[in-house]
């Protein structure tokens, strides 16, 4: 389900006199999901325009190497 399906899914209610919106438990889920996959791509783009700007250059880039990253979670 994409992000827009699951928007579409909403149901909204007025309690108090707030509107509220609801969905059930697997929509909110999937749509954290689907947030979390679009903040990693944007993320990845970021990274590789850095990375183009900087010429292909990794480390000017400020990529990490993966040994030294590996050292570090263990």
């Amino acid at each position: 389900m994409t992000g827009l399906e699951l928007l579409q899914s909403v149901q909204f209610v007025t309690v108090k006199g707030k509107r509220l919106a609801v969905l059930n438990a697997e929509d909110w889920e999937a749509l954290i999901e689907w947030l979390e996959t679009l903040e990693d791509v944007q993320i990845a783009e970021k990274a590789f325009a850095e990375l183009k700007t900087a010429g292909g250059d990794r480390t000017a880039a400020g990529w990490l190497k993966w040994d030294d990253v590996e050292k570090e979670l263990e």
